[in-house]
């Protein structure tokens, strides 16, 4: 068994942590260990109209933030890495910095230790130098910075579809197989007028 873990954080966006749920729910052999902050659950009621313990069904593990003995605190515990969906710029800031104050950072601490994979779906517009530092230091601890931008190549209808993509591109940065999340990129189709 195969496990990722995955954090919620109150930026907006919470859409994103849960579909990332949802999606890895269809995995075969892979397990989720699931933290959120205490803002990702007023986030989850004001955005999706969603209580924390709907969202803690959805994963195999869910963990409180504050218990920092939890199994994803150690490198001992085997993951393929984690997803912090969507990432807070307080979030991005500790793990820059090293704070590990909560479950979300000290977890985030041990798989950057661990040489193991860590994507921060970094949820802020417009971007102040500090945020841009932040995030140039935790791409050179060896983090993967993934802003949730829309593809508009696929010609998406919906605003499920825009997240279904930023979910499917997530789960490839870690070789996770899926099905039916995005279009992939096949080369620039004929219109019709080439006259450009």
């Amino acid at each position: 068994m195969t496990r990722l873990i995955v954090a919620i954080t109150g930026a907006s966006g919470a859409v994103y942590g849960v579909r990332l749920l949802q999606a890895m729910r269809e995995v075969p052999g892979w397990e989720t260990d699931l933290v959120m902050t205490p803002s990702a659950a007023l986030t989850l009621a004001q955005e999706l109209d969603l209580q924390r313990s709907h969202v803690e069904a959805l994963a195999t593990r869910a963990h409180n933030v504050r218990d920092i003995g939890a199994s994803i605190a150690s490198g001992s515990w085997p993951t393929a890495g984690m997803v912090i969906a969507p990432c807070s710029m307080r979030t991005l800031a500790a793990i820059a910095t090293g704070v590990t104050d909560n479950l979300v950072t000290r977890a985030a601490d041990v798989v950057l230790k661990e040489r193991r994979r860590l994507v921060l779906l970094a949820r802020e517009s417009p971007l102040h130098l500090g945020h841009l530092r932040n995030m140039v230091a935790v791409t050179e601890m060896g983090a993967i910075v993934c802003p949730p931008v829309p593809a508009f190549y696929n010609r998406p209808q919906t605003i499920d579809e825009q997240v279904d993509h930023t979910v499917g591109r997530t789960l490839d940065l870690f070789d996770i197989p899926h099905q039916g999340l995005l279009k992939r990129w096949s080369g620039l189709q004929q219109r019709g007028d080439d006259s450009t």
